[in-house]
Protein backbone atom coordinates (compact mmCIF):
# COMPACT_ATOMS: atom_id res chain seq x y z
CA UNK A 1 0.00 0.00 0.00
CA UNK A 2 1.57 3.28 -1.10
CA UNK A 3 1.28 6.63 0.63
CA UNK A 4 -1.46 8.90 -0.64
CA UNK A 5 -1.46 12.66 -1.16
CA UNK A 6 -4.24 15.15 -1.88
CA UNK A 7 -2.42 17.37 -4.37
CA UNK A 8 -5.21 19.75 -5.32
CA UNK A 9 -8.69 20.82 -4.31
CA UNK A 10 -11.49 22.99 -5.62
CA UNK A 11 -14.84 24.11 -4.23
CA UNK A 12 -17.72 26.27 -5.38
CA UNK A 13 -19.56 28.78 -3.26
CA UNK A 14 -22.47 27.02 -1.56
CA UNK A 15 -25.88 28.61 -2.03
CA UNK A 16 -29.33 27.99 -3.50
CA UNK A 17 -28.97 28.26 -7.27
CA UNK A 18 -31.82 26.30 -8.90
CA UNK A 19 -31.20 25.31 -12.50
CA UNK A 20 -27.40 25.50 -12.39
CA UNK A 21 -27.10 21.75 -12.89
CA UNK A 22 -24.56 19.10 -12.01
CA UNK A 23 -22.61 19.63 -15.25
CA UNK A 24 -21.69 23.22 -14.48
CA UNK A 25 -21.05 22.58 -10.79
CA UNK A 26 -18.92 19.47 -11.29
CA UNK A 27 -16.79 20.54 -14.25
CA UNK A 28 -15.92 23.86 -12.63
CA UNK A 29 -14.62 22.41 -9.36
CA UNK A 30 -12.90 19.50 -11.12
CA UNK A 31 -10.78 21.81 -13.22
CA UNK A 32 -10.20 24.15 -10.27
CA UNK A 33 -8.78 21.17 -8.36
CA UNK A 34 -6.61 20.09 -11.28
CA UNK A 35 -5.24 23.61 -11.70
CA UNK A 36 -4.50 23.71 -7.97
CA UNK A 37 -2.49 20.51 -8.36
CA UNK A 38 -0.76 21.68 -11.54
CA UNK A 39 -2.29 18.81 -13.55
CA UNK A 40 -4.65 18.42 -16.51
CA UNK A 41 -7.45 16.09 -17.53
CA UNK A 42 -4.88 13.94 -19.38
CA UNK A 43 -3.27 13.01 -16.05
CA UNK A 44 -6.46 11.57 -14.52
CA UNK A 45 -6.68 7.78 -14.38
CA UNK A 46 -10.14 7.53 -12.80
CA UNK A 47 -13.00 9.62 -11.43
CA UNK A 48 -15.30 8.85 -8.49
CA UNK A 49 -18.41 11.01 -8.78
CA UNK A 50 -20.42 11.49 -5.59
CA UNK A 51 -24.03 12.59 -5.89
CA UNK A 52 -27.00 11.75 -3.69
CA UNK A 53 -30.19 13.32 -5.00
CA UNK A 54 -29.91 13.55 -8.78
CA UNK A 55 -32.40 10.79 -9.45
CA UNK A 56 -35.16 12.70 -7.66
CA UNK A 57 -34.25 16.36 -8.12
CA UNK A 58 -32.98 16.43 -11.71
CA UNK A 59 -34.44 13.06 -12.80
CA UNK A 60 -30.99 11.86 -13.92
CA UNK A 61 -31.35 8.36 -12.50
CA UNK A 62 -28.07 6.91 -13.76
CA UNK A 63 -24.67 7.74 -15.33
CA UNK A 64 -24.68 11.13 -13.62
CA UNK A 65 -20.92 11.55 -13.77
CA UNK A 66 -20.72 10.54 -17.41
CA UNK A 67 -23.46 13.04 -18.27
CA UNK A 68 -21.81 15.78 -16.19
CA UNK A 69 -18.51 15.39 -18.08
CA UNK A 70 -20.01 14.47 -21.45
CA UNK A 71 -18.66 17.60 -23.17
CA UNK A 72 -15.48 17.87 -21.11
CA UNK A 73 -12.02 16.35 -21.64
CA UNK A 74 -12.43 14.45 -18.36
CA UNK A 75 -14.98 12.18 -20.05
CA UNK A 76 -11.96 10.23 -21.32
CA UNK A 77 -11.32 8.94 -17.78
CA UNK A 78 -13.33 6.01 -16.40
CA UNK A 79 -16.10 7.42 -14.19
CA UNK A 80 -17.65 5.52 -11.28
CA UNK A 81 -20.79 6.97 -9.72
CA UNK A 82 -21.15 6.93 -5.93
CA UNK A 83 -24.46 7.34 -4.11
CA UNK A 84 -24.14 7.02 -0.33
CA UNK A 85 -26.65 9.63 0.82
CA UNK A 86 -25.00 12.60 2.57
CA UNK A 87 -21.75 10.59 2.74
CA UNK A 88 -21.47 10.33 -1.05
CA UNK A 89 -18.63 12.87 -1.22
CA UNK A 90 -16.69 11.35 1.66
CA UNK A 91 -17.18 7.92 0.13
CA UNK A 92 -15.87 9.13 -3.23
CA UNK A 93 -12.68 10.35 -1.54
CA UNK A 94 -12.33 7.12 0.44
CA UNK A 95 -12.55 5.05 -2.76
CA UNK A 96 -10.09 7.36 -4.51
CA UNK A 97 -7.67 6.91 -1.61
CA UNK A 98 -8.07 3.13 -1.72
CA UNK A 99 -7.55 3.04 -5.50
CA UNK A 100 -4.30 5.00 -5.24
CA UNK A 101 -3.05 3.18 -2.13
CA UNK A 102 -3.60 -0.18 -3.82
CA UNK A 103 -1.59 0.84 -6.87
CA UNK A 104 -4.60 0.62 -9.21
CA UNK A 105 -4.19 4.29 -10.18
CA UNK A 106 -1.74 7.16 -9.75
CA UNK A 107 -4.17 10.08 -10.13
CA UNK A 108 -7.83 9.92 -9.14
CA UNK A 109 -10.34 12.75 -9.08
CA UNK A 110 -12.96 12.56 -6.31
CA UNK A 111 -15.94 14.85 -6.78
CA UNK A 112 -19.04 15.60 -4.75
CA UNK A 113 -21.72 17.62 -6.51
CA UNK A 114 -25.37 18.34 -5.74
CA UNK A 115 -28.18 20.32 -7.33
CA UNK A 116 -30.54 19.99 -4.38
CA UNK A 117 -32.80 23.00 -4.86
CA UNK A 118 -35.50 23.00 -7.53
CA UNK A 119 -38.40 25.21 -8.56
CA UNK A 120 -40.62 22.37 -7.35
CA UNK A 121 -39.60 22.22 -3.69
CA UNK A 122 -41.36 18.87 -3.33
CA UNK A 123 -38.53 17.27 -5.31
CA UNK A 124 -36.02 18.43 -2.70
CA UNK A 125 -38.01 17.16 0.27
CA UNK A 126 -38.69 13.86 -1.51
CA UNK A 127 -34.97 13.46 -2.12
CA UNK A 128 -34.26 13.98 1.58
CA UNK A 129 -36.85 11.33 2.45
CA UNK A 130 -35.01 9.00 0.09
CA UNK A 131 -32.11 8.88 2.55
CA UNK A 132 -34.37 6.90 4.88
CA UNK A 133 -36.14 3.53 4.66
CA UNK A 134 -39.12 4.38 2.45
CA UNK A 135 -40.68 0.99 3.09
CA UNK A 136 -40.74 1.94 6.76
CA UNK A 137 -41.77 5.62 6.61
CA UNK A 138 -44.05 5.39 3.57
CA UNK A 139 -43.90 7.03 0.17
CA UNK A 140 -46.00 10.01 1.22
CA UNK A 141 -45.17 12.55 3.91
CA UNK A 142 -46.59 11.34 7.22
CA UNK A 143 -49.54 13.38 8.45
CA UNK A 144 -47.57 14.52 11.50
CA UNK A 145 -44.99 16.33 9.35
CA UNK A 146 -45.39 20.07 8.83
CA UNK A 147 -45.58 21.54 5.31
CA UNK A 148 -42.27 21.06 3.53
CA UNK A 149 -40.58 19.66 6.64
CA UNK A 150 -37.81 17.19 6.00
CA UNK A 151 -38.51 13.85 7.62
CA UNK A 152 -34.83 13.82 8.57
CA UNK A 153 -35.33 16.84 10.83
CA UNK A 154 -37.92 14.87 12.79
CA UNK A 155 -35.22 12.25 13.41
CA UNK A 156 -32.71 14.87 14.51
CA UNK A 157 -35.36 16.44 16.72
CA UNK A 158 -36.00 13.14 18.45
CA UNK A 159 -32.25 12.65 18.88
CA UNK A 160 -31.93 16.15 20.32
CA UNK A 161 -34.81 15.64 22.74
CA UNK A 162 -33.33 12.35 23.92
CA UNK A 163 -30.00 14.08 24.52
CA UNK A 164 -31.73 16.82 26.53
CA UNK A 165 -33.58 14.23 28.60
CA UNK A 166 -30.47 12.18 29.33
CA UNK A 167 -27.86 14.89 29.93
CA UNK A 168 -29.77 18.02 30.86
CA UNK A 169 -28.92 19.96 27.73
CA UNK A 170 -31.06 23.00 26.95
CA UNK A 171 -32.29 24.46 23.68
CA UNK A 172 -29.84 27.29 24.29
CA UNK A 173 -27.00 24.75 24.02
CA UNK A 174 -28.17 23.78 20.54
CA UNK A 175 -28.44 27.49 19.76
CA UNK A 176 -24.82 27.98 20.83
CA UNK A 177 -23.76 25.45 18.17
CA UNK A 178 -25.64 27.41 15.51
CA UNK A 179 -24.20 30.73 16.69
CA UNK A 180 -20.64 29.41 16.72
CA UNK A 181 -20.89 27.91 13.26
CA UNK A 182 -22.50 31.03 11.84
CA UNK A 183 -19.68 33.13 13.32
CA UNK A 184 -17.18 30.86 11.58
CA UNK A 185 -19.13 31.02 8.31
CA UNK A 186 -18.86 34.80 8.41
CA UNK A 187 -15.15 34.29 7.69
CA UNK A 188 -15.75 31.84 4.83
CA UNK A 189 -16.45 33.42 1.42
CA UNK A 190 -17.83 30.09 0.13
CA UNK A 191 -20.46 29.73 2.89
CA UNK A 192 -24.17 29.98 2.19
CA UNK A 193 -24.97 32.09 5.27
CA UNK A 194 -22.74 34.68 6.90
CA UNK A 195 -24.99 37.06 8.86
CA UNK A 196 -24.29 36.69 12.60
CA UNK A 197 -26.84 35.17 14.96
CA UNK A 198 -27.50 35.44 18.67
CA UNK A 199 -28.59 32.64 20.97
CA UNK A 200 -31.95 34.35 21.48
CA UNK A 201 -32.50 34.68 17.74
CA UNK A 202 -31.86 30.97 17.23
CA UNK A 203 -34.06 29.89 20.12
CA UNK A 204 -36.90 32.17 18.99
CA UNK A 205 -36.73 31.27 15.28
CA UNK A 206 -39.58 29.39 13.64
CA UNK A 207 -39.97 25.90 15.05
CA UNK A 208 -39.29 23.12 12.55
CA UNK A 209 -39.60 20.07 14.81
CA UNK A 210 -39.40 20.61 18.56
CA UNK A 211 -36.88 21.26 20.00
CA UNK A 212 -35.27 22.38 16.70
CA UNK A 213 -35.83 25.85 15.29
CA UNK A 214 -35.07 26.80 11.69
CA UNK A 215 -31.53 28.03 12.36
CA UNK A 216 -30.67 24.81 14.23
CA UNK A 217 -31.15 22.90 10.95
CA UNK A 218 -29.06 22.67 7.79
CA UNK A 219 -30.57 24.36 4.71
CA UNK A 220 -31.22 23.24 1.14
CA UNK A 221 -27.99 23.93 -0.71
CA UNK A 222 -26.39 23.52 -4.14
CA UNK A 223 -22.65 23.18 -4.65
CA UNK A 224 -19.67 21.02 -5.44
CA UNK A 225 -16.13 20.24 -4.31
CA UNK A 226 -13.32 18.11 -5.71
CA UNK A 227 -10.06 16.51 -4.58
CA UNK A 228 -7.10 15.34 -6.69
CA UNK A 229 -5.78 12.19 -5.00
CA UNK A 230 -2.33 10.98 -6.09
CA UNK A 231 0.31 8.50 -5.04
CA UNK A 232 3.29 9.84 -3.10
CA UNK A 233 5.58 8.52 -5.83
CA UNK A 234 3.65 10.43 -8.52
CA UNK A 235 3.77 13.56 -6.37
CA UNK A 236 7.55 13.23 -5.99
CA UNK A 237 8.01 12.58 -9.68
CA UNK A 238 5.99 15.64 -10.68
CA UNK A 239 7.11 17.88 -7.82
CA UNK A 240 3.60 18.28 -6.38
CA UNK A 241 2.69 19.70 -3.00
CA UNK A 242 -0.43 18.97 -0.99
CA UNK A 243 -1.40 17.18 2.19
CA UNK A 244 -1.06 13.56 3.32
CA UNK A 245 -3.99 11.21 3.75
CA UNK A 246 -3.22 9.51 7.06
CA UNK A 247 -6.41 7.45 7.31
CA UNK A 248 -9.79 7.05 5.66
CA UNK A 249 -12.33 4.57 7.00
CA UNK A 250 -16.01 3.72 6.65
CA UNK A 251 -18.34 2.03 9.13
CA UNK A 252 -21.97 0.93 8.93
CA UNK A 253 -24.92 1.96 11.03
CA UNK A 254 -26.40 -1.05 12.80
CA UNK A 255 -29.55 0.47 14.20
CA UNK A 256 -30.31 2.46 17.33
CA UNK A 257 -27.40 2.67 19.73
CA UNK A 258 -24.71 2.04 17.11
CA UNK A 259 -22.15 4.72 16.28
CA UNK A 260 -21.01 4.56 12.65
CA UNK A 261 -19.03 7.80 12.93
CA UNK A 262 -17.50 6.71 16.21
CA UNK A 263 -16.60 3.32 14.78
CA UNK A 264 -15.04 4.85 11.66
CA UNK A 265 -13.13 7.34 13.83
CA UNK A 266 -11.73 4.61 16.05
CA UNK A 267 -10.48 2.76 12.96
CA UNK A 268 -8.93 5.96 11.63
CA UNK A 269 -7.22 6.78 14.94
CA UNK A 270 -5.79 3.29 15.12
CA UNK A 271 -4.43 3.18 11.57
CA UNK A 272 -2.94 6.69 11.85
CA UNK A 273 -1.59 6.05 15.39
CA UNK A 274 -3.32 9.24 16.52
CA UNK A 275 -6.12 10.26 18.85
CA UNK A 276 -8.81 12.93 19.02
CA UNK A 277 -6.61 15.25 21.08
CA UNK A 278 -4.04 15.28 18.27
CA UNK A 279 -6.43 17.00 15.87
CA UNK A 280 -5.93 20.72 15.27
CA UNK A 281 -9.37 21.08 13.70
CA UNK A 282 -12.37 18.93 12.88
CA UNK A 283 -15.25 19.16 10.43
CA UNK A 284 -18.26 17.21 11.68
CA UNK A 285 -21.69 16.40 10.28
CA UNK A 286 -23.91 19.02 11.93
CA UNK A 287 -27.00 18.46 9.79
CA UNK A 288 -28.81 19.71 12.91
CA UNK A 289 -27.35 21.32 16.02
CA UNK A 290 -27.72 18.35 18.42
CA UNK A 291 -25.74 16.18 16.00
CA UNK A 292 -22.60 18.25 16.52
CA UNK A 293 -22.74 17.87 20.30
CA UNK A 294 -23.36 14.14 20.05
CA UNK A 295 -20.45 13.76 17.63
CA UNK A 296 -18.08 15.50 20.06
CA UNK A 297 -18.68 12.47 22.27
CA UNK A 298 -18.73 9.79 19.57
CA UNK A 299 -15.45 11.07 18.10
CA UNK A 300 -13.78 11.07 21.51
CA UNK A 301 -13.41 14.81 22.08
CA UNK A 302 -15.04 14.38 25.48
CA UNK A 303 -16.81 11.82 27.65
CA UNK A 304 -20.56 11.14 27.28
CA UNK A 305 -22.60 14.09 28.51
CA UNK A 306 -19.67 16.52 28.49
CA UNK A 307 -20.34 18.09 25.07
CA UNK A 308 -22.57 20.63 26.82
CA UNK A 309 -19.56 21.88 28.74
CA UNK A 310 -17.46 22.16 25.56
CA UNK A 311 -20.00 24.30 23.75
CA UNK A 312 -20.72 26.48 26.80
CA UNK A 313 -17.00 27.04 27.43
CA UNK A 314 -16.24 27.90 23.80
CA UNK A 315 -13.79 24.99 23.59
CA UNK A 316 -14.66 24.30 19.93
CA UNK A 317 -14.54 27.91 18.73
CA UNK A 318 -11.96 29.20 16.29
CA UNK A 319 -8.99 30.20 18.44
CA UNK A 320 -9.66 27.51 21.04
CA UNK A 321 -7.58 24.37 21.41
CA UNK A 322 -9.74 22.18 19.17
CA UNK A 323 -11.99 24.18 16.80
CA UNK A 324 -14.88 22.39 15.13
CA UNK A 325 -16.62 23.35 11.89
CA UNK A 326 -14.49 26.39 11.15
CA UNK A 327 -16.04 26.33 7.67
CA UNK A 328 -19.44 27.12 9.18
CA UNK A 329 -20.51 23.49 9.09
CA UNK A 330 -23.57 22.10 7.38
CA UNK A 331 -25.85 24.59 9.14
CA UNK A 332 -24.13 27.72 7.81
CA UNK A 333 -21.64 26.70 5.10
CA UNK A 334 -24.51 24.69 3.64
CA UNK A 335 -25.30 21.04 3.02
CA UNK A 336 -25.48 20.01 -0.65
CA UNK A 337 -25.77 16.33 0.35
CA UNK A 338 -23.36 14.58 -2.03
CA UNK A 339 -20.84 17.45 -1.94
CA UNK A 340 -20.62 17.78 1.85
CA UNK A 341 -17.90 15.19 2.48
CA UNK A 342 -15.61 16.73 -0.14
CA UNK A 343 -16.33 20.21 1.24
CA UNK A 344 -15.29 19.10 4.73
CA UNK A 345 -11.98 17.83 3.35
CA UNK A 346 -11.51 20.98 1.27
CA UNK A 347 -11.72 23.00 4.48
CA UNK A 348 -9.10 20.90 6.24
CA UNK A 349 -6.88 20.91 3.15
CA UNK A 350 -6.94 24.72 3.07
CA UNK A 351 -5.94 24.99 6.75
CA UNK A 352 -3.14 22.44 6.47
CA UNK A 353 -1.75 24.41 3.53
CA UNK A 354 -2.12 27.72 5.40
CA UNK A 355 -4.60 29.11 2.88
CA UNK A 356 -7.76 29.56 4.96
CA UNK A 357 -7.49 33.33 5.29
CA UNK A 358 -9.26 35.02 8.20
CA UNK A 359 -10.42 31.70 9.64
CA UNK A 360 -7.00 30.03 9.49
CA UNK A 361 -6.25 27.75 12.44
CA UNK A 362 -2.76 28.77 13.48
CA UNK A 363 -0.16 26.06 13.07
CA UNK A 364 -2.65 23.46 11.83
CA UNK A 365 -0.91 20.16 11.12
CA UNK A 366 -3.66 17.56 11.56
CA UNK A 367 -7.36 17.63 10.75
CA UNK A 368 -10.26 15.20 10.63
CA UNK A 369 -13.55 15.10 8.69
CA UNK A 370 -16.55 13.07 9.87
CA UNK A 371 -19.15 12.63 7.12
CA UNK A 372 -22.38 10.73 7.79
CA UNK A 373 -25.00 9.46 5.38
CA UNK A 374 -28.65 8.45 5.54
CA UNK A 375 -30.77 7.55 8.55
CA UNK A 376 -31.92 3.97 9.05
CA UNK A 377 -33.12 2.25 12.19
CA UNK A 378 -32.41 5.15 14.53
CA UNK A 379 -28.93 6.19 13.45
CA UNK A 380 -26.83 7.11 10.42
CA UNK A 381 -26.72 4.45 7.72
CA UNK A 382 -22.99 5.02 7.16
CA UNK A 383 -20.08 7.01 8.57
CA UNK A 384 -16.85 8.01 6.79
CA UNK A 385 -13.93 9.50 8.72
CA UNK A 386 -10.76 10.81 7.08
CA UNK A 387 -7.62 12.23 8.73
CA UNK A 388 -5.29 14.55 6.83
CA UNK A 389 -1.81 15.71 7.80
CA UNK A 390 0.37 18.55 6.57
CA UNK A 391 3.44 17.61 4.51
Amino acid sequence: MSQVIIAGAGMSRFSRIPGTGLRSLATTVAHDALRDAGLTALDVDRIYFGNAAGATVTRQDMVRGQVAFRHDPLVAAPIINIENACASGGSAVLLAVEAVASGAADVVLAIGAEQLSHADRARSTQALRGSMDIEEIGEEDPGTAGPGQSALMACYAAEGQAYMDEWGAERSDFARVAVKNRRHAGLNPRAQFSAPLTVDEVVDARMIAAPLSLTMCSPLTDGAAAMVVVSAEFARRRGLGGVRVLASHVAPGRGAGSEPLGDAARKAYASAALGPKDMDLLEVHDAAAPAELIQYEELGLCAPGEAIRLIRDGATDLGAERPVNVSGGLMSRGHPLGATGCAQLFEIYEHLRGRAGARQVDGARLGMAANAGGWVGGTYAVGVVTILGAM
